[in-house]
């Protein structure tokens, strides 16, 4: 006979996982099913056998099991929609002898009554989760993950670990970086790999709303708390945003007066609304983003310094176009069948000659100004799916090639295998650029990799490792 613990045969076990109400799945490091209860499979329709060794999101909707057993992160009380309801489900991390070996999911509650029923305090939760489920067709839901985030260079990479790491839990996280780099779309992934993806992703820019209507727009106000103010009152940003995360974007452009209004709901984890009598307790993410410089900031006086300790619990710095150039080819791609869907087109390339240009522009405006760049182009496309200069704009077709400072390359010095007519691969041409690119910045510093490295706007390890690929 199989014995379990304490003597107990696995079948008494399982029979008594089942009795006690409890629904079990227990998943390896892949988010593989290594056993789940019957109680369970009864709820999800299907069968032990059917479900075991198979990929637990190809049996679970809206699993992140998957994710708990590759991040070791506790999720608790975690709301999962299924089946057209609600369940209450904990994942732990499953460690053995210290190593992590998967996750341990349960269900207590199977449905929203069931859960009601056994503690009230929580209804409040279910009233909202069905508001903000009506109000997502208004945008309310992430709409990026990090699959959506294109780039291979060192320090893209890094913040998007970093990024990817710590969504999964409840820290503030503060986004740094230059206008169009993208920290909008960082957002977007953090929300939507986080236990609060099913709640509503709400975001305001701090720079676009008069400073007299930020405090409303924010907080809300009651009924009759001011000339004009809509009858019942108005739920402002934070309650919107209740259980799921709020984006404040340009946060260095918020007034002071609202800086104190900010830090108190912090620290109180509590709002009170434009003429309002009492606090309403909320439970938000805070995430918030700035291309200003928040340290020079609160040294100058214009930034209150304890709201920027408690904004910079997480900061990830989103590295510039400029310094990230050989993920132009990948990014320019992607944007190209993105602006295809848009102007309902196929078959759009760019020709050599505008790859080295637009790998070689120092792009102030980061990626949006890129996008704006290919839109322009595909808008002037004339009875060809090939971009060239002429399609660029004026601006981009009179400016001298030039990387930090030294002459850029033309196609001519390409190997002439690769200086045919057609458009040659993408990597074959990156390759040519970034080893002439290095060969440059070394011959420019007299061989010094430090200073080349600097040159270049990389740093010394990827230069050592690139020169090591390029055999240079």
């Amino acid at each position: 006979m199989n014995l379990g613990i304490g003597r107990l045969p696995f079948k008494w076990l399982d029979e008594i996982i089942n009795l006690a109400a409890e629904r079990i799945v227990v998943v390896d490091r892949d988010g593989i099913i290594r056993y789940i209860n019957s109680a369970y499979c009864e709820f999800l329709g299907t069968t032990v056998e059917d479900a075991t060794d198979k990929p637990v999101q190809d049996i679970i909707e809206n699993s992140r099991m998957h994710i708990v057993a590759r991040t070791g992160q506790a999720e608790l009380a975690a709301v999962q929609p299924i089946n057209d309801s609600e369940m209450i489900a904990n994942r732990y991390p499953l460690y053995i002898e210290e190593e992590l070996v998967g996750a341990v999911g349960t269900v207590m509650f199977k449905n929203p009554q069931e859960w009601w029923e056994y503690s009230k305090k929580i209804q409040p939760i279910l009233e909202e989760l069905n508001y903000y489920k009506n109000n997502f067709e208004k945008g309310l839901a992430s709409k990026y993950t990090f699959e959506d985030l294109i780039g291979s260079s060192t320090e893209f990479i890094k913040s998007k670990m970093l990024a990817e790491k710590i969504s999964v839990n409840h820290s503030a996280v503060l986004l740094l970086g230059e206008s169009g780099t993208g920290k909008e779309l960082f957002a977007h992934a953090i929300h939507h790999n986080s236990p609060r993806q099913h709640f509503p992703l709400v975001r305001i820019n701090c720079a676009s709303i008069p400073e007299h209507l930020l405090e409303s727009e924010l907080f809300g106000y009651e009924d009759g708390a001011f000339t004009g103010a809509k009858r019942g009152g108005k739920k402002g940003k934070f309650e919107l945003a209740n259980y799921g995360t709020i984006f404040l974007d340009e946060i260095g452009d918020m007034p002071l007066p609202m800086q104190s209004k900010l830090l108190r709901v912090l620290q109180e984890k509590e709002i009170e609304r434009v003429g309002g009598q009492k606090p309403i307790f909320i439970d938000v993410r805070i995430i918030a983003a700035t291309h200003r410089n928040l340290e020079k900031m609160v040294e100058e006086g214009t930034f209150r310094q304890d709201l920027y300790y408690r904004l910079n619990v997480i900061k990830i710095e989103i590295p510039p176009l400029r310094n990230r150039k050989e993920d132009i080819p990948a990014i320019a791609f992607n944007l190209l069948k993105k602006l295809e869907r848009k102007f309902h087109r196929n078959g759009i390339v760019l020709s050599e000659e505008v790859l080295l240009k637009l790998m070689n522009h120092k792009w102030p405006g980061n990626i949006r100004e890129l996008e704006n760049v290919l839109e322009r182009a595909i808008n002037v496309l004339d009875g060809t799916n090939t971009v060239k200069m002429k399609h660029l704009p004026l601006y981009l077709q009179d400016d001298d090639i030039y990387i930090s400072g030294y002459p850029s390359f033309s196609l001519d010095s390409m190997p002439p295998n690769n200086r045919e007519e057609s458009v040659a691969p993408l990597k074959d041409i990156l390759s040519f650029v970034e080893k002439n690119a290095i060969i440059q910045a070394l011959k420019k510093t007299n061989g010094n990799r430090l200073e080349a490295a600097k040159l270049l706007g990389i740093s010394k390890t990827s230069l050592y490792d690139k020169c090591k690929s390029y055999q240079i």
